[in-house]
């Protein structure tokens, strides 16, 4: 169970998460994906990142089974912090982060790819925010760059998905291919990217930031202050509690 980092071809680099069975990430890994990032970003090698998940699907969020394992608050605070930190890592990447996504992508993972440049997906992929389910909040602000205000609001507090091909009528998505062609295409993608003159590249990742209308760090922190209400109330410990022992199917 890991986060790897290594360069695939000349100028891309690969984040890889690899946590069996469903890429539930433990708090070490999300710190671990921050610190991944930033050193690509500070690589002069490195044009542009890839960030993928080995498994039957992208990312499942926050390990809750750790979380629940632990006394008091502290898991909560390290989840909760290595959330922003890897979010936050993702949209100051010096470079460009394109996040291919497999099967599910749910929770946190929607923080990772809403964070990213852009998202080629499989055909199977799908993207939910079920954290209103897990008795806490999180994840709007990346949600809000993938979908219209409306369907948001709809999808967060009913906690339905949305699959890629939807994505791709939106815009988020870049591409939508069988599962078997991701790889390839994401590569694809990247080639693109890798050669252009990336001291123009940065310029311009550094620029698009500038001009974005919503501080995403600042808007994701202002939700995580009604996560940690919710869990002061009990209110999120008796969902979580529900999820341990009952469970979720990932797979629809």
């Amino acid at each position: 169970m890991t986060i790897r980092s290594s360069i695939v071809e000349p100028g891309i680099r690969a984040v890889t998460q690899d946590f069996p069975p469903v890429n539930a990430l433990p708090t070490a890994a999300w710190f671990d994906i921050a610190k991944a990032m930033r050193e690509a970003g500070e690589d002069p090698e490195t044009r542009v990142v890839i960030l993928r998940a080995e498994g039957r699907g992208f990312n499942a969020g926050v390990d809750i089974k750790e979380m629940q394992r632990t006394t008091r608050f502290d898991a909560l605070i390290g989840a909760n912090r290595g959330c922003y930190e890897a979010f936050k890592a993702i949209y100051e990447c010096k470079v460009p982060v394109i996040a291919s996504v497999q099967g599910f992508c749910v929770g946190g993972g929607v923080g990772l790819v809403g964070n990213s440049d852009t998202i080629i997906a499989s055909e199977d992929a799908f993207f939910g925010v079920p954290e209103v389910d897990r008795g806490a909040l999180g994840a709007a602000t990346h949600l809000a760059r993938l979908v219209p205000a409306h369907k948001l609001r709809s999808m967060y507090y009913t906690s339905q998905t949305i699959t890629a091909q939807e994505l791709l009528q939106y815009g988020s998505v870049q591409r939508v291919v069988p599962r078997e062609q991701l790889e390839e295409a994401t590569l694809e993608f990247a080639r693109e990217i890798a050669k252009k003159d990336t001291r123009v590249i940065r310029a311009a990742k550094e620029a698009l930031n500038g001009i974005d209308p919503v501080d995403v760090n600042r808007s994701y922190r202002f939700e995580q202050g009604f996560t940690f209400e919710l869990n002061l109330a009990g209110v999120s410990d008796e969902h979580r509690d529900a999820f341990v022992e009952t469970g979720e199917n990932l797979d629809s």
